[in-house]
C-alpha cells in the first residue's frame, strides 16, 4: 500500500482522536463531527460541519469529501457536492457539506462519524484550440444516446 505524507493542523474547535483509516484496505478515513450540540437535518436540509483541522495536501494530490455508506444506505445522508473537492493549495478547515435526502431528521452528534475523506492523484489539463475533433462512433450524442437512460 502506498502511502504519501498528510500534515494535519488541529484547529481549536478540535477534540477527541485523529482520523484513522479503519481497516487495511479502507481507501477512506472517517471524519469526525466537531460540534458544540447536536444537529438535526430535516428532509431536504443542508449544512455545513466543521472537521476541526486543516490540511497540507501535497501538490498533485486533493482530499476528496464523501458520503459514508451506511449513513446514505439507512438515513440517505449523503455530502450535497459528492465528490467535494478539497484543493492542494487550500488551508482552511475543512468542512463537510452535508445533506438529508431521507424521509426523515437526522440527527447528527459531537463526534460522530460523519463523512470520509480520500487522498487521490490529480492530473491538470493542457488546453489546445483546435478547429476539429477527431471522429468517434457516438460523435455529439449527448445524454441517453447509447440507450435506454
Amino acid at each position: 500500500m502506498l502511502k504519501i505524507p498528510l500534515k494535519v493542523k488541529l484547529l481549536e474547535n478540535f477534540r477527541g482522536d485523529l482520523p484513522k483509516y479503519e481497516t487495511a484496505g479502507a481507501s477512506g478515513f472517517d471524519i469526525r463531527a466537531q460540534l458544540t450540540s447536536p444537529l438535526v437535518l430535516k428532509p431536504g436540509e443542508r449544512a455545513m460541519v466543521p472537521t476541526g483541522m486543516s490540511f497540507e495536501i501535497p501538490l498533485g494530490y486533493e482530499l476528496q469529501c464523501r458520503p459514508r455508506s451506511g449513513w446514505a444506505a439507512k438515513k440517505g445522508l449523503s455530502v450535497l457536492n459528492t465528490p467535494g473537492t478539497i484543493d492542494a493549495d487550500y488551508r482552511g478547515e475543512v468542512k463537510a457539506i452535508l445533506i438529508n435526502l431521507g424521509n426523515e431528521a437526522v440527527e447528527i452528534q459531537d463526534q460522530e462519524r460523519m463523512a470520509q475523506l480520500i487522498l487521490a492523484p490529480v492530473v491538470q489539463a493542457e488546453f489546445s484550440v483546435v478547429s476539429d475533433l477527431s471522429v468517434s462512433d457516438r460523435g455529439a450524442g449527448g445524454f441517453g444516446s447509447t440507450g435506454r437512460i
